[in-house]
């Protein structure tokens, strides 16, 4: 993902709210968003350490994880029954297959699990009205990449996170996207927002994850706020030393995607990373 990947992806992204826009006004969609049921809230264990466990049907990095024809719901259920805090749900059409069909299927499955995890639409999000589409879609938070949007339009979407009351993935991937996302800190507090901090391992001009760059940059993360770990975690030794290195989640994707047995390799990196942390 390169810089002028993320400038593609933008440019996408500003086009399916044009669309969407056209058919659908600022105005309904919030109506519509706010008196849609509230999501559930992000539930950490005092164990300090949760998992975000992703639906991903493709990625560039590797091409397609898994065919058109995947359950999303079975798929989502058994995250849920292994234990994962929050369930990360691609909606990006283009380069990740996604869609927000996935989430509304995604709430669906892990409201009829009880309903206690909710669902984080992960987009390429440069507008408040995608934050609105995630609510009524039935999301309980965001993600929001940091060195995609200005600073006003994160303040944005923030507010709008605030308002729908999500909680907020802040994704960094360098020293100075950390930097401000410490400066979030104050913000989403003011706002009322459940701010997460993740750092992503991954080059943005090669697409490879970087070898230690979680932990290098682990003491850099903001302490007032959960820091997640994002990318390259394969099993449960990853687990474990992200765990001991401070962070207090990780979000896993093609991991779980790829895995032929995906709650197993679940419950083994909750475990992991819980013993690590004790």
């Amino acid at each position: 993902m390169s810089t002028d990947f993320l400038a593609g992806m933008a440019l996408s992204s500003r086009a399916r709210v044009d669309a969407a826009r056209a058919q659908l006004s600022d105005e309904l969609l919030w109506q519509q968003a706010l008196s849609s049921p509230q999501p559930p809230r992000l539930q950490l264990s005092p164990q300090r350490w949760d998992l975000i466990s992703e639906v991903k049907l493709r990625s560039p990095a590797v091409g397609a994880l898994k065919g058109g024809d995947e359950n999303v719901a079975a798929r989502v259920a058994g995250y849920a029954a292994a234990g994962a805090a929050a369930v990360s749900v691609l909606t990006e059409p283009t380069r990740f297959d996604g869609s927000l069909d996935h989430l509304r299927s995604a709430v669906q499955a892990l409201s009829a699990q009880g309903g206690g995890v909710p669902a984080m639409r992960k987009d390429f999000l440069v507008d408040p009205y995608q934050v609105a589409e995630a609510r009524l879609a039935g999301a309980g938070g965001v993600l929001i990449i940091l060195r995609m949007v200005s600073r006003a339009n994160t303040e944005a979407l923030l507010q709008a996170a605030g308002k729908f009351g999500l909680f907020v993935l802040a994704e960094a991937f360098d020293a100075a996207d950390i930097a401000l996302a410490h400066e979030l800190v104050g913000s989403a507090a003011a706002r009322d927002v459940q701010l997460l901090v993740g750092l992503n391992s991954r080059d943005l001009v090669t697409l490879k994850v970087v070898p230690g760059r979680l932990e290098q940059l682990a003491s850099s993360l903001p302490t007032a706020v959960p820091r997640v770990a994002e990318s390259g975690l394969a099993d449960a030794a990853d687990a474990a030393r992200l765990a001991a290195a401070g962070y207090d989640l990780a979000l896993v994707g093609s991991a779980l995607m790829t895995s032929t047995d995906p709650a197993a390799l679940l419950a083994d990196m909750l475990r992991a990373g819980r013993q690590a942390r004790c």
